[in-house]
This record gives C-alpha cells, structure tokens and sequence, in this order.
C-alpha cells in the first residue's frame, strides 16, 4: 500500500471530489489537488471551500458547458506542456451527469495521459443505501422535462430487468413521481435526499406510495437520487428465448443448454428444460 504520494507524471487527472460530507475524499485526491499547476472546476467558489478546508493552493480555473468552447483549448495547451491538470466536478465523479466528456475525448484523440481518481458518486451511494438489488443497474442520468421524451426514457426501460438510478431536482421530485406511478405504481423504489450531509434521508416504498407521501410533505429540499428497483416480472419474448435455445442445442446437451438459457434470460430453469426435452424429442422424431 502507498502510504506517500509518488510523482506525478503530466496527464489529466480525473478526481472525485465528495458529495456533501468534505471528510468523504481521499488521500491520492487531496495530493494530486495540492500538486496539481491547475485545477479546473465547475464553479470556482465551491471548490475554493474544499481548497481551504484542506489547504490547497493550487489555482483554479473555470470550466463548465457555458464556457467549455473557449476554455478547453487552453487546457489542452497546459498538457501540451507538460503540465499536471486535475479535472473536478462541483460535487462527485466527474463526467457522470456533469461537464467533463468533451475535455476528456479530445485529451485522449491529442494522446495525453489521462488518470481517473475514484471517489464519492451520488448515484452509487443511492443505490447501495436503496435495499434494491445491486447486482445489475443502469444510470439514466436527469429525468428528462419534455414530455416526448419523459414517454420515450419510459417505453425503453419498462422491460430492463435491472435497477434503475436517475437525479432529480427538488422541485421537480413530485411532477417527475406523479409520471412514474402512473406507469409502475407497483414498483420498488427509494428517494435518497442529502446523502452524507446532516439532514440525509432514504424514502423506501412503492413509486405510488412515494408520490403520496411527498405530495403531502413540505417540498424537499437539496440533491435527490431516485432509484427504481426492476420489474416485479418481466414476460419474457418467446420466439426470442426458443430461438436461442435451438441454437444453443446445436453445440450443448439438453442440460447445459437449458441452463445457460435460463441463466441468459432469467427465466425459470425448470420451464426452460422441458422446452429443450420437447425441442430434442421433436428432433428424434423427425429424423
């Protein structure tokens, strides 16, 4: 284990920064943000509050969507010359619903080096503290406002069978629960508020139960992630799974066959065997 900073070589260094709680950064983050010849930044008055609680001096430059055009030629001649630039986001991992993929796309095509400096993230912790299964996810960002599009993130996530984590905004929390308990009234859910700060609060219910409960609550306040736990049951596409069940059964027994089916599709591995029994007395029979 390192237990001192070694040198740093030129290259964009992408750091994490905490969420809400300062304590939540780690040693490698604060040594390459002291070492760092520049730290570009969201907002230059909130990372200036962690500079001075741990005492950084490094300087800080803005850099965010409304400026990204005319500052992100200036980063790049900075790594150019050989200079070490740490990339942070007002709060979090960069990139991840913040400013960052354009700086970090176009230091890769020039050949920097680019290092990612692992951290808080909003949306892991969310997902983590949820009680909702973990083991397969997807991130879908904000919920978008327009109404075409609120429809089309809908119809494409119904059927994933996999945990869903979006950020939310406090006044929009109710409008944006209001269109989801429309459509899966029955599904798990948790509404994480204000994680690692001192007011942080899990709402754990159904969406229905969730926009209830916040339609008659004062209207919440600070950083919100949403996480909706996948589909209670999900009908699965027959023609699809028996398609890719005669495939498999042209290399694999019956046994390992079904099994992988039903591991591929998440089905019952029973209903599955029976389906290639049939499939495979079906073939004997015509041969």
């Amino acid at each position: 284990m390192e237990s001192t900073p070694q040198n740093l070589t030129p290259a964009l260094y992408v750091v994490a920064t905490p969420i809400g709680n300062l304590r939540d950064i780690s040693f490698r983050a604060l040594d390459i943000l002291r070492a760092a010849d520049l730290i570009a930044c969201e907002d230059t008055r909130t990372t200036n509050k962690l500079c001075q609680a741990y005492a950084i001096k490094t300087p800080l430059l803005s850099y965010h969507d409304h400026n990204a055009h005319a500052v992100r030629p200036k980063i790049l001649q900075a790594l150019e010359e050989q200079k070490i630039i740490a990339l942070v986001s007002d709060a979090g991992t960069p990139l991840i619903s913040d400013p960052g993929y354009n700086l970090v796309r176009a230091a890769i095509e020039n050949g920097h080096k680019l290092v990612p400096i692992p951290g808080a993230n909003a949306a892991l912790s969310g997902l983590i503290a949820s009680g909702l299964p973990t083991d397969r996810f997807m991130f879908l960002g904000f919920f978008p406002q327009k109404p075409q599009l609120q429809k089309k993130l809908i119809d494409e996530t119904s059927r994933i069978d996999a945990t869903l984590i979006l950020l939310e905004s406090p006044r929009r929390l109710i409008k944006t629960l209001k269109i989801f308990a429309q459509y899966w009234p029955t599904r798990n859910a948790t509404i994480a508020r204000e994680m690692t700060k001192v007011f942080e609060e899990f709402q754990r219910n159904t969406l229905a139960e969730l926009e209830k409960y916040y339609t008659n609550s004062p209207p919440p306040k600070g950083e919100i992630v949403i996480v909706i736990g996948p589909p209670p049951h999900i009908i699965k596409d027959q023609t699809i799974w028996h398609d890719r069940l005669d495939m498999a059964l042209k290399y694999l027994s019956v046994k390992d066959a079904a099994s992988m089916i039903a591991a591929m599709e998440n089905l019952p591995r029973q209903k599955v065997y029976k389906a290639a029994l049939a499939k495979q007395a079906q073939k004997t029979n015509l041969t």
